[in-house]
């Protein structure tokens, strides 16, 4: 009998635990949405704007020669340092120059003297003509001989004033505003009129940017601009990010390239901060005349797959929706949509960084800002926000 009581007694203690244990549906638990910052797109106007690459000039430049052959004497200028015009730079020896006005203001005054002599036999002469004294051939010699006088005379003083000039340019001033370079030859050694290259000065006060734009790009866009209307440019020097120069085209070639197929057009930048010099490699963005209607979003926001550009959309039920965009310009860090996004469309504004596509989020509605970014060119302008124009090239960079 007792062999029966023990298997009935394990029996009843299984089921009774089984029928404590929990059920599985009570052990699951829904999963926690992650929390996504999410944003409206904005419509903005906006215009394109074209870059291209440039070296800057200066407006004036002067490769100083002597007037005259002579030796260096002195050196009167700091090597690097602005100097105005009429600045003294060199003094040649003017010894041997002085010593040549001299000489000729030794010979004017004897031919000042010798003049007066003939003038007072000519008159003398017509006394003695009048008295019939002396034959009229006579008299005639008398009024040559002056007349000898006087063009010796006018000869002298034409040598003085040359050497004069000579003796003037002994000090070499400068012709110009602007920096001035090293001394390309130092005191003591002789330099040649006119060949001897003694410095360099550049204008600095402002600088020109030449620069192409293809014939087409200029047909299309910009065929209406005149330098007339100083139409808006920005600058950027190598190794800077932004934009901080502001300037103006201030001329546009008469004609078509033929060879090339681009016109030249200059734009002038002026500052007072010597922060700009002539030979520096300069990025020159352009805008273009016309405004059009774009939808724009953080740049972050924009995920890269393989060879396409996509934005990530919130869909129905907050699940986000993959969506291939065709991206524009930067607007400091912001980017310009041409296709793929509708102006009604709310994306994740951080991009694919923590999700995905098909996943399901907690949306967190914030609100995008785009103060202190200029879109327009009449926003650069007024408000002087150029440094957050563009902060990279575009794809029309030329």
């Amino acid at each position: 009998m007792y062999k029966y009581i023990i298997p009935v007694a394990i029996a009843i203690s299984t089921l009774t635990l089984t029928a404590c244990s929990p059920e599985p549906s009570q052990v699951a638990q829904q999963p926690q949405l992650q929390s996504i910052d999410v944003a409206e797109v904005m419509v903005k106007p906006v215009q394109s704007w074209h870059t291209y690459t440039s070296r800057l000039e200066a407006p004036e430049q002067v490769a100083l020669k002597p007037r005259v052959s002579g030796v260096i004497d002195h050196i009167a200028f700091n090597e690097g340092q602005q100097i105005k015009q009429g600045d003294l730079l060199f003094t040649l020896d003017n010894r041997p120059f002085s010593a040549i006005v001299a000489s000729l203001d030794a010979q004017i005054n004897s031919a000042k003297a010798a003049l007066t002599q003939a003038r007072s036999e000519e008159q003398r002469a017509i006394r003695l003509t009048e008295q019939k004294a002396i034959s009229t051939e006579q008299a005639e010699s008398r009024t040559s001989t002056l007349r000898q006088r006087e063009a010796q005379l006018a000869a002298l003083q034409a040598q003085l004033k040359a050497a004069q000039l000579d003796l003037e340019f002994t000090e070499i001033r400068s012709p110009i505003d602007g920096l001035i370079s090293r001394a390309n030859i130092t005191k003591g050694n002789n330099v040649l009129a006119g060949q001897s290259v003694l410095t360099t000065i550049v204008s600095n006060k402002a600088m020109y940017a030449y620069f192409d734009i293809d014939e087409r790009t200029w047909n299309n866009v910009f065929a209406n601009v005149t330098a007339a209307d100083k139409q808006h440019v920005v600058m950027q020097k190598i190794g800077q990010e932004d934009f901080p120069y502001q300037g103006y085209i201030d001329f546009i070639d008469n004609q078509i390239n033929a060879a090339t197929g681009t016109l030249r057009v200059r734009a002038v930048f002026n500052e007072d901060q010597n922060q700009l010099r002539a030979g520096s490699f300069a990025r020159i963005k352009m805008a273009a005349t016309t405004i059009t209607d774009r939808i724009v979003i953080p740049a972050r926001a924009i995920g890269t797959d393989l060879k396409n550009r996509f934005v990530l959309v919130v869909g129905d039920n907050n699940i986000l929706q993959y969506k291939q965009v065709e991206v524009g310009e930067r607007y400091g860090n912001f980017r310009a949509i041409t296709s793929g996004l509708t102006a009604t469309d709310i994306i994740a504004v951080n991009g694919p960084a923590r999700v995905g596509p098909g996943m399901p989020i907690a949306p967190n509605h914030i609100t995008l800002d785009s103060s202190g970014v200029a879109f327009t060119l009449s926003s650069v302008a007024d408000s002087n926000l150029s440094a957050e124009i563009m902060s990279k090239p575009t794809s029309k960079e030329s």
